[in-house]
This record gives C-alpha cells, structure tokens and sequence, in this order.
C-alpha cells in the first residue's frame, strides 16, 4: 500500500515545507512533489508527513464508504421537564471492504461552550465525558445499540445542565502494523434539548399577632405546576430581620422528603396535604416576635435509588408581633444605717412599690452596682456588686466577692417586696455612690421564666468627713554656692498626715527670678517620677544636655534632683510639686493631696561680660528695587575676652507695621557654628545673612519690595567659654528696632506713559500732515 501511495500523490509548493516535520514518506529530507488533492498545511505541520500522507493515501486508496445520519430530519427540538427521561439516536455504518472500526461521540453545544457527553471508542470502550462521570456510573447517562446501525443516548433523568444542541460525532478507524489510524470523521446534528423550569411558590401569611402564651399557627402554602413524583422537602426558618439571607437567621423545624419531622418539644410541623403545611410554636413569648420563613425544595427521584432537587422557593417574611403585658412597678432605695467614721456599719434597702401585676405569674430579682466618687470629670462606669437570676441564683462581682464570702458584704431578701445589702465594716474605699436595679420575671406556658423589665433606683451617696490630708515638702540646696558648669542638686523631703498608706509622685518645676523680665510669669516643667517610680522628661529641650537631669527616689519620703553642666540661663526659682495617692484595690491609686516646696534660687554670682545689642542701617529708607543693609552690633562691658572665648546666635526678626502691633517674623538666622537659616517668604527679595566681624552681622534685602517695609531688629544669644573650657550660655538680648521705608521711584512710574504720549501725537501729527488736515494740539489728541 505504501508504494501505492509513493506513485500517486506528489507535492510541489517548496513554501510550505518550511514547518514539515522530515520522515521516511519524504526521505529524511524536503523534496519538490505535487499533490492533487488539497493539503491541510496546519495539519501537516501538526502531525508530520508520515501521518498526513497515511491518511491522505488511505483516504485515496478507500472510497468515502462512512454514512452518519440522525433518526429524524430535521433534527427535532424536545421540551422536557427537569428530571423527566429523554433518548436521542443517530446511525452510522461503513461499506469499506477493510476492516475497520467506528468510534462515536455524543457532544452538547451550548452556547459557545461544548461538552463531550459519551464516548465510544474504536477499541469499544466507553468513555464519559468531564462532570457526566457519577451520572455514567449509576446507570443515568448510558449509550447503547440499536439494531445493526444505530446508536442511543439515554437520560433517565433530565437535569438543567442537559439543556442544548446534541450532535453526534463519528470517525473510522483502521489498524496498520498494530497501529491504528484514523481515516474519517463525520458530525450530524440530532436534536435540541429545551429543559422547562419547574414552577414553584411558597406563601405565608404576611402578618400576624399573637398573645403572649398563645400558640402560633403559622401556614406555608405551596403552587406548583408538577404533578409527577417529586417530593416536597419544607423549612420553616425564624430571624430577626426580614431577610433571611442575614447571619442570624435559625431553622425551627424541617419535613424532609421523606415526610420525616425534625423539630423541638415546644415547636410542631404538619401538613394537610400535599400543598398545605403547618407551623405550631406554643407558649409564645416576647422572645417569639421576629420574621418567619418557608423554604421549599422538590425533590425528583433518580437512578439507582438518588434524588435530585428540581426546584427551590423562598416565602416572603411573615412578621409576627407577639403582646404582652408589661409589669407596672416603682424600686426605691433608702438607707437605714449611714456609716459615720470609718468600720461602721452600711446598711440599704431596695424596696419595690406599687405593682400592678398578679404576685402569681410576676417575680422580683435585685442587682446592685457600685460608682466611686471622683474629684475629677473623668466618666466612671458602674461596678457590678452582685446580681440574682430569675431562678433566685444570686452570683457576686469581682468587687464583692471576696468579702462576700468573708462576710464583710451580705446581700438577702427579708420581705418579698425588699433586698438588702449590708456592709458590716465600711472602709474608705466603699465610699461612693450605690444604686439597685429590680428585674421583673413573667412566668411563661411551660413554666420558664423571661425577665420583662427592669427598674432602676436613684443612687445614695455613701460618704463621711475625713481629717483634712496634709502634705508638706522641704527643699534644701546641699552645696549652695558654685559656678557655672558644676552640678546643682536638691533635695525634696515630704512629710504626710492623715493620707492612708501614702506614694509620692514628684515634678520638679523652674521659674525666672525676680526681676527677670525675659521670660515673666512662666513656670517650666523638667523632669517627673510618678508614683510606681517612673522617670519621665517633661518640657526639657536642650538637646545638648539630653541626660543632664536626673531625679531619683532616695528614700520613701525623700528624692533628690541633680542638673549637671549648669549653664547661666539656668539661674532661675526650682521647687519640688509633690502629689500623694492613696491606694483604692488592686492596682488603682486615688490622689490624696499635692503640696509646692520652697524655691531654691540658681543664682551666679559672676563679674562677666555684659552684652549689648543694636542695629544700624545706612539705608533706613530706599526705592523698590534697592538693597537694604542692616547691621546687628554686639558690643561687650566688663570684663576683656578673647574673640575665641564669644559665640553668638544671631536671628534677625521683622514686624511689618507701622507699630510693633502684630506678630515678628523670623527672617534668617545664624548659629554660633556658622549655620544659616532663612526662612520662606512670599514675595521676591531675597535675604542674606553674614557676619561681617567679631561682633557685627549684616543682613542685606536683595531687590527690596514694597512688602519689605516695617521694623527690625536682632536677638543675639551669646556663648562664653568657662575655664574649664565648656560653653556657657548667656542670656538672650534683643536690639531696639529700626523702621526701614520702601518708597516707590516716581520718574520710572511716569516715564512709560509719557513715551507712550508722545509717541502717539507724533503719529497723529504726520498722519494729519499726509492727509492735509491741519494737527491738533497734543493736548487734544492726549485727554
């Protein structure tokens, strides 16, 4: 046969060869053949020559002997119900004189989408396709033969997914020196399958009122259009919400398909007949209003004993409000033993008055809460004493527990209508207010109890008179004379009366003093330890001396505070503030008292320098566009120092005003390190800022603007190197301002309209002379 085929086909287009697989059919190698029949290059570059040219050669060799048709022309449209039976059939038969062998497939178009549905391979093997595999091995999708020639598709159970156009797909195949080849295929449409949607619809009744104890009887009506063997399988859900979709939402009772009833004591589920089912919940209660559900599924019965479901509904919500009469009372509190001093005894009756309920379907529980009294505005939450369940269970709070069970707190109920609760040994810490809240508890059908309301009381302030808390601090300064740069230390003693069992937090604070009008009425704050000893840096800003302050707890009573590296803007007023706290329970701590100590004065007693500032400007007024140069002098009094020993922190400042009315404005800055700093401004000057001696600095305004107006002046920082060579820092001076005017240039503001003046006459002028008027005087032509 391959000679045959070597004789009878013959290829020629050499463009094509370029992705051809090379094999024995060709040589090993591309050469110039023809081939009369037309060539499906994609394939041929796919599978290789010696594929193609088999099939090609087989295909020349056999004649086209393989007849596939459907049962009916044309291919019917079947309309089925889901879960009803469907049979599709298609024949197929080849005369070849060889033998071979038929493979069929059953495909499902739906849409653009395509699923192999069944298989029969050449080699009589079935295959199913994806998703059909459990349906295959049940017995629901099955393929078999009809007669010689034909081939049917059976479903036992139409599903949704089985909706679509079924075409059924035949290939022969032939074997060749044990391999097999396929030779043909051919494809035939058989039929469009249409799946009918089930109808179903669930109805409740929208809304009802029920009395509180009464039954509830509830009815799902079910509509339907299928009258085969489908089961119903009912929900009845309850929530809180009308959507049931909500988290929430729980099953009360459920009729499964196989009429089975799955529900609590208290709730029954029946039906009347095969489209009417009932819901029952006895002994309704508050508890019982909300939203009702009725979900229902159809089932229909599969192969092999399965089911599957068909159809599924939802009712609407069936609000159902359940009324009751709620318990009409008073709760007042009063208190028959007010403790005087502390250890005395407490003693308050919660009493219930005018109810208006029968005594037998209502009872009365007590719950008591504590709220401690706080000087401060600072919102304190009530503290659970103890609370009594409507089974009488009384259970204890975290802050009576224990001295519950110690017998320091008793909590009873000597009449029906009165609860008690008595402190046997009043501490200060029980002192605040104390309120109790009454629960009423409505006895319901089944003999359970569900608390109905409850009642709050005014509270009653539980308080005596202490001994007035005195706290008293002492500073005292150990070495009370040194100089700039040694360490200054302080120590703080406190004493305390009538404070239980006292901590001290201390804040050591620095004032100006007298007489020091740089900084007047400003209180700073340096350093903290509270009262678990923890250190805490408060408005300490000098970056250089980070760890220059330390403050620590000598004794209990006594803390020292140390600065190291002083400096002469140092010198000020430090006191002690010293707050004592009183312990409550536990880890909470009430404040007691706070007390101030004497000042102790940082004070040196230096014959140094004293330095003056000033500034002078050559250019006190200028025209827009100018430069105005400002000078900031520093001169010094007392005694000689070296230019080496002096640094300065010079920063120029601007009010611009005609008064000193508003707020200075930072213009540029220099550091005694040479460091420049200028600052944003809105407009287009532009600053600079040098140090021109020793002791002079100048700042220059490029390009004066009309905005650049106003007063000036310097504040100079001065630094001194100590004799132990560190730098101490002076106090800060400031110059008297000097006001700088920016006027505007008259002649640059004229000169463009006169030219533009004269400009225009002339024109005019020759204009006229051109024309023969006679020209008219400028002033005409100008206004």
């Amino acid at each position: 046969m391959r000679t045959q085929c070597r004789k009878s086909i013959e290829i020629t287009d050499e463009s094509k060869w370029e992705n051809v697989p090379t094999g024995p059919w060709n040589g090993g190698g591309r050469r110039k053949l023809s081939v009369v029949a037309a060539v499906d290059w994609p394939l041929l570059a796919r599978v290789g020559v010696d594929r193609l040219l088999t099939q090609l050669c087989l295909s020349a060799v056999l004649a086209d002997s393989l007849h596939v048709g459907p049962s009916a022309r044309p291919p019917p449209s079947l309309s089925l119900r889901e879960g009803e039976p469907f049979e599709l059939r298609c024949t197929a038969a080849s005369a070849s004189p060889l033998h071979t062998h038929l493979a069929l497939l059953w495909e499902l178009h739906r849409g653009p989408a395509r699923r192999n549905v069944l298989a029969l391979t050449h080699e009589g093997r079935f295959h199913p396709g994806l998703g059909y595999e459990q349906r295959y091995h049940s017995g629901d999708v099955r393929l078999d033969t009809v007669g010689s020639d034909a081939y049917r598709l059976s479903v036992s159970r139409a599903l949704s997914a089985d909706q679509g156009s079924y075409r059924c797909i035949v290939s022969e195949w032939i074997a060749e020196q044990g391999n097999w080849q396929e030779i043909q295929e051919k494809a035939v449409e058989v039929a469009t399958v249409v799946i009918q949607p089930t109808v179903l619809r669930a109805a409740v009744p929208k809304n009802v009122s029920v009395a509180e104890g009464k039954e509830l009887d509830l009815t799902c009506n079910i509509t339907t259009d299928r009258a085969d063997d489908v089961r119903p399988e009912v929900t009845w859900s309850f929530s809180r919400t009308p959507d049931s979709t909500l988290p929430g939402s729980r099953v009360l009772a459920r009729l499964d398909r196989d009429s089975l009833v799955h529900s609590s004591p208290h709730i029954a589920l029946s039906h009347v007949d095969a489209r009417s089912y009932h819901l029952l919940v006895r002994d309704v209660s508050k508890e019982n209003s909300g939203y009702y559900f009725c979900h229902v599924s159809l089932w229909a019965p599969g192969h092999n004993r399965s089911w599957h479901k068909v159809a599924e509904a939802v009712s609407s919500p069936a609000g159902v409000g359940v009324t009751w009469l709620e318990p009409d009372y008073q709760v007042y509190l009063n208190a028959s033993k007010v403790p005087g001093f502390a250890d005395d005894p407490t003693e308050l009756a919660c009493r219930v008055v005018d109810t208006k309920s029968g005594e037998a379907n209502v009872r009365f529980t007590v719950s008591w809460y504590y709220r401690m009294n706080r000087r401060s505005d600072d919102v304190v939450t009530s503290e659970l004493l103890a609370i009594m369940d409507g089974d009488w269970t009384l259970k204890y709070g975290e802050r009576s527990r224990q001295r519950a069970q110690d017998g320091d707190f008793i909590f009873s109920k000597e009449h029906t209508d009165t609860f008690n609760f008595r402190i046997q040994r009043t501490t200060e810490e029980d002192r605040g207010n104390y309120y109790c809240v009454v629960s009423a508890w409505t006895k319901q059908r089944n003999n359970s109890w569900v608390k109905s309301k409850d009642v709050f009381s005014k509270p009653i302030n539980v308080f005596w008179a202490l001994e007035d808390s005195v706290l008293v601090v002492k500073a005292r300064q150990p070495k009370p004379f040194f100089a700039a740069g040694n360490t200054f230390e302080m120590t703080c003693k406190v004493s305390s009366k009538n404070i239980k069992s006292p901590r001290y937090s201390v804040l050591i604070t620095a004032e100006k003093p007298v007489g020091d009008l740089s900084s007047p009425n400003e209180t700073k704050y340096i350093i903290s330890l509270d009262q678990d000893s923890v250190v805490k840096l408060e408005n300490w800003t000098d970056a250089s001396r980070v760890d220059g302050v330390v403050l620590e707890k000598v004794q209990e009573d006594e803390f020292r505070y140390r600065m190291y590296q002083t400096q002469v803007s140092d010198a000020g007023l430090y006191r002690c503030m010293v707050t004592a706290w009183s312990p409550v329970r536990g880890s909470l701590w009430r404040e007691a008292a706070t007390s101030l100590s004497n000042p102790i004065e940082i004070d040196f007693q230096t014959s140094g320098p004293i330095f003056n500032a000033s500034v002078h400007s050559d250019t006190p007024s200028v025209i827009r566009g100018d430069l105005i140069k400002l000078f900031c002098i520093i001169t010094v009094e007392g005694a000689a120092l070296d230019p080496d020993d002096m640094a300065f922190d010079v920063s120029w400042f601007a009010v611009h005003s005609f008064g000193l009315d508003k707020a200075p404005v930072l213009l540029s800055s220099l550091d005694r390190k040479g460091i420049v700093t200028t600052s944003r401004r809105d407009w287009k000057s532009d600053l600079s800022l040098e140090r021109v001696s020793v002791l002079e600095f100048l700042l220059q305004v490029h390009g004066s603007e009309d905005q650049d107006f106003g007063n000036y002046y310097c504040s100079v920082t001065p630094w001194v190197k100590s004799p132990t060579g560190s730098w101490q820092k002076e106090t800060e001076i400031h110059s008297k301002p000097v006001f700088i005017t920016v006027k505007m240039d008259v002649l640059n503001a004229f000169k463009y309209p006169l030219l533009i003046g004269v400009g225009l006459s002339t024109v005019i002028g020759l204009l006229s002379c051109l024309i023969g008027a006679p020209p008219r005087p400028l002033r005409q032509v100008l206004f």
